[in-house]
């Protein structure tokens, strides 16, 4: 059975936005070189998520994971992104589509961050 990662993100006019997200899609793919990576965004760039899933499906995954990299559950994670998913599920009835919780509410990215920060000021030392 494949499987299939979407790294999804919001999305921006800004090509150079896409290459940290486009950077950890590389660095899944070289970890683990089975599972099918893609980046989708929901708006200002392509490709959306109803085309990645849709390339997902043509490559005969069983199963994807939709990833949100945001930072916070607002509006868009929320609200927007469930029911595209919802919709995606009734469009693949033959995939598993699973919405996993937007990475800045994973305790590990939390505590990566604020290592982070705290390097902050030895770094201007």
């Amino acid at each position: 059975m494949v499987g299939g990662v979407i790294l999804f993100a919001h999305g921006s006019r800004d090509p150079l936005w896409r290459a940290p997200m486009e950077a950890v899609r590389a660095r899944l793919q070289a970890a683990q070189p089975r599972l099918l990576c893609h980046c989708a965004y929901l708006e200002l760039c392509e490709p959306s998520l109803q085309a990645a899933v849709a390339e997902l499906a043509g490559l005969q995954v069983a199963h994807i994971a939709v990833v949100p990299m945001f930072l916070g559950a607002g509006r868009h994670v929320r609200e927007d992104l469930p029911g595209i998913v919802a919709a995606l599920r009734d469009c693949h009835p033959e995939l598993r589509i699973t919405l996993r919780p937007p990475i800045g509410e994973d305790a590990r990215m939390l505590a990566l961050m604020a290592d982070i920060a705290s390097e902050a000021i030895s770094l201007d030392d």
